[in-house]
């Protein structure tokens, strides 16, 4: 063998190694992987799946209720379906009726969702950015102008 062959296989292993490693650095993280989904996106595979996905759209009005310490069940809608939520923690300080939210959880047995993390809009021009547009493709929110 060459020292120009000797190069090029050592080259072509190391190349093989780092694919190889990338390859299993992805399957990795796939399994951790969240989608965004609104309310009205859900199907009725998602509700038997017990699958981990994020849900967004708004707080509806009227819905909050707080049990015992921690516990909140609220229900998330995009004005065209709502999903009811339980949740068991530190809401964030911002957290309202009618404003965007963004939860993180899964459906348990029965069809309710079972949030481990919301995230709440920032300040009053924020909503995220997701959120915003899956609304407005709805035409249910309008933007900054349109908001109270």
């Amino acid at each position: 063998m060459t020292r120009k062959q000797k190069r090029l296989s050592v080259i072509g292993g190391g190349l093989l190694v780092l694919s190889i490693a990338a390859a299993l650095v992805l399957f990795a993280l796939q399994q951790r992987i969240a989608f965004f989904r609104m309310p009205s996106d859900i199907q009725a595979t998602d509700l038997q799946s017990e699958s981990r996905f994020r849900l967004g759209g708004l707080v509806e009005k009227g819905t909050v209720i707080r049990g015992e310490g921690t516990k909140i069940s609220f229900s998330v809608t995009d004005h065209v379906k709502s999903i009811p939520v339980t949740y068991d923690g530190i809401l964030p300080d911002l957290f309202r009726e009618d404003q965007g939210v963004v939860i993180e959880g899964r459906f348990m047995n029965g069809g309710a969702f079972v949030a481990d993390s919301v995230l709440a809009k920032h300040d009053e021009n924020y909503m995220p950015k997701e959120v915003a547009e899956s609304l407005k493709a709805k035409g249910v929110w309008q933007g900054e102008s349109e908001q109270p």
